[in-house]
């Protein structure tokens, strides 16, 4: 029986009845071939149509990063939000696609920053994280992603970031506000960090207020992850060790008391660049 598509209202799952195991609206957004695309749009070709696992065109579209066509897509009416069988949204895609271009139309166009989290996805700042990218990371920070969001597999963004030894995603994070001590089954970002042996993420982390004492579900403090005599088993050492500088606690008040905060009212103050580098660790 055919179905008369305009009838079909938009929904959650897409323009349900349009299924198919792949369209050439699918191809032409997922290798960006723009101009075909456009007049696939044209000739009345449907935007939301779904495949086998609901992936939109526009889905295709945001993992290759392909931003025209993305732009195609939704003048046309594509819905920025529909789930895959996985629960992606484009936004998700997008971010694991490092693609700033194609962030900014979504969320020009709506994108909720903080959809629900299922089993099988994480969130698009999850994504941005686990990808690396910086500017990613800080434009779902400046389009209201939730920074404390616990992902089934990761834990926090910050979680994230530190598993994948993405040092300025996880210094971005924090600056934002992000709770450095935030645990997962007990498990700390400097846990993560130690577990990977990065000194350079536990320098900052402890810089930034790390417990280097904290004890995950096993009773293991940071420092039972490293390998004995490593450049980061010694950073660790030493601050476990060694009393915290004043301008150490002068720093941790400073985070502590202005928190997501700290961004906005640092920029205004007009501080020496050496101070703002100790200020973010950087």
């Amino acid at each position: 029986m055919e179905m008369d598509v305009a009838t079909i209202r938009p929904s959650f799952f897409g323009e349900i009845g349009l299924w198919a195991v792949r369209t050439v609206v699918h191809d032409a957004a997922f290798f960006g071939h723009t101009l075909l695309l456009q007049q696939l749009i044209q000739s009345g070709a449907p935007v939301n149509i779904v495949n086998l696992d609901n992936i939109t065109p526009l889905h295709e579209a945001c993992i290759q990063g392909q931003t025209q066509c993305v732009r195609l897509l939704l003048e046309a009416g594509a819905q920025v939000d529909i789930r895959t069988v996985h629960g992606s949204t484009a936004l998700c895609n997008a971010c694991a696609a490092g693609s700033p271009e194609c962030i900014r139309l979504l969320l020009e166009y709506g994108a909720a920053a903080n959809p629900t989290l299922t089993a099988l996805t994480a969130t698009p700042l999850h994504e941005a994280c686990i990808r690396g990218s910086v500017e990613c990371v800080q434009l779902m920070i400046a389009g209201g992603a939730q920074l404390e969001v616990f992902d089934i597999y990761f834990g926090t963004p910050l979680h994230a970031a530190c598993m994948k030894q993405h040092v300025d995603c996880a210094r971005a994070l924090l600056s934002a506000g992000a709770n450095v001590n935030a645990a997962r089954f007990h498990e700390t970002a400097l846990h993560i960090a130690a577990k990977e042996n990065n000194a350079d993420l536990i320098e900052m982390l402890v810089a930034l207020g790390a417990h280097v004492h904290a004890r995950d579900n096993l009773g293991r403090k940071p420092i039972d992850y490293t390998s004995p005599g490593s450049p980061a088993a010694l950073c660790l050492e030493f601050s476990e060790c060694t009393p915290p500088s004043l301008q150490h606690l002068s720093r941790l008040a400073l985070w502590n008391g202005l928190g997501k905060r700290m961004l906005q009212v640092v920029s205004k103050v007009g501080l020496p660049c050496r101070i703002l580098s100790y200020l973010y660790c950087s």
